[in-house]
Parts: C-alpha cells; structure tokens; sequence
C-alpha cells in the first residue's frame, strides 16, 4: 500500500490559521489539483470544512470524532486506520490531505511526501509535523514563480 502526504507550508512550517489557509497564491491549488485527480483524500473534519465540500474526481474520507456525523458524498469514519482501510479497497491511489493532526499520525506511515513550500512566512496555529528529509529520496524539485513564489518537492521513503 501506498499512503502519500500532500502539503503546503509556509517558511515556517505553517499549514493553517484556525480554519483558514493563510496565504493565496495563484497556481497551487492547481497543482493541487493535477495531483490528486482520480484519487482518494484523507481528510480530517475540519481541513474538510475549509474545504467545504467533496472534490469533484475524488473520494474523500473524512476523520472525525463523531461517529454519528453524516456528510452526502463523503465516507466518514474515527480513525486514521479505518481510512487507510476504506481508501486502499478503491484501488486508487491515497493522499492524506491535512490537517497537522491527522499529517503528525500519518506521516510515519507515509511512503511519499509531495510536499509546497511557500516562500514567504505567515502566521498560524497549526503546523505541518517535523520532516526528517534525511528519511526521503527527493524524487522530484520545481520552483514556480507566482504572487508568492512556491517550491514543489516530491519525496520517496528510503
């Protein structure tokens, strides 16, 4: 099984402000998209109400607390484990897609990291997870110049 993480983080390490993305940059939801289509996304309850709706071309699985929670074209379930369960029986491929707590619980797992720096530093309160690159094989690097240039890292574990 192959489990990928797909990130944007700031200098910092900055992935969010409350519920918010803290930046706007023209171009990598793009990338976002071209990565991820015909796949399935991993999200926690929050990082999905960012969102605010499934993606179109994906499954999504959402992990919440809340066994009772029902959203209409999403699979919902309480545990990373169970999404990893339910994602790998689509034979598509798999991206955790936020936020910090569900990347922390699955970044040991993961066996890529397609990972966005964006080059500038911006307030926040939640993290991506310290990433030990020395763990990964960069498969892949491009720059992309924007409203706020971002580096695109594609990573492979060792």
């Amino acid at each position: 099984m192959s489990l990928q993480l797909i990130a944007a983080r700031s200098l910092n390490n900055v992935i969010g402000k409350d519920s918010d993305i803290p930046w706007k940059v023209k171009g990598e939801q793009k990338l976002f998209k071209k990565l991820t289509m015909d796949s399935v996304l991993i999200m926690g309850r929050k990082t999905y109400e960012s969102i605010g709706r499934p993606l179109p071309g994906r499954v999504t699985i959402i992990i919440t607390r809340n066994s009772d929670l029902v959203i209409p074209g999403c699979e919902v379930v309480t545990s990373l484990g169970q999404a990893i369960e339910c994602a790998t029986k689509t034979g598509k491929p798999i991206f955790v897609a936020g936020g910090g707590q569900i990347y922390a619980e699955a970044l040991p797992l993961a066996t890529e990291v397609h990972l966005t720096t964006i080059q500038c530093e911006v307030e926040g309160n939640i993290y991506f997870p310290a990433f030990k690159d020395n763990e990964f094989k960069l498969l892949e690097e491009e720059l992309f110049h924007s409203n706020v240039d971002y580096l695109y890292q594609h990573f492979q574990r060792i």
